[in-house]
């Protein structure tokens, strides 16, 4: 069955419209109506549910795709194991190991160290002092007086006394 529209071609502000006559269509009882709206209403919210599951499952998929597979994982743990045993034998030869360091020995350490950083102190201190008073009758700056000498400065070497 063919249904020929009968379209009359309108102008709107320049653009073509169509419209068709109405008197060629069923007329449609307002029950009729109602119960397509029901069952526009039933299908989109279906389509809703099914559009929500398709991107749960599309989630799903995403992870899986993302995750290891059993082989992977068997490997991974492998390595794992190659690994902490490594950790525990070299752990054990640390603990078998008799060429510790006793606390007196620690502590002779730690006070040397310190009597070397007073000392270095003292003399960078001593050096400022001789340079100032060489710089208070000197043209050149500071930085020129360095270069002509040759004096290299901890800063210039980026070096950092040590805290105390």
């Amino acid at each position: 069955m063919q249904i020929w529209l009968r379209t009359l071609p309108t102008s709107n502000f320049g653009g073509l419209q169509y419209s068709t006559e109405m008197d060629q269509f069923d007329v449609v009882n307002d029950a009729d109506l109602h119960g397509l709206d029901a069952k526009i209403v039933a299908l989109t919210a279906k389509v809703q549910s099914l559009q929500q599951s398709c991107r749960h499952m599309e989630t799903e998929l995403k992870e899986l795709t993302n995750s290891l597979t059993t082989p992977e994982m068997q490997k991974e743990i492998q390595e794992l194991k190659k690994e902490c045993a490594g950790y525990t034998e070299r752990l054990k030869n640390i603990k078998a190991a008799t060429n510790h360091v006793t606390p007196e020995e620690k502590e002779q350490v730690y006070r040397e160290r310190q009597q070397y950083c007073k000392e270095w102190r003292k003399r960078k201190r001593m050096a400022t002092e001789m340079c100032d008073a060489i710089l208070e009758g000197y043209s050149k700056s500071k930085k020129q007086f360095f270069e002509e000498v040759g004096i290299e400065t901890d800063e210039d070497c980026k070096v950092k006394l040590p805290d105390p």
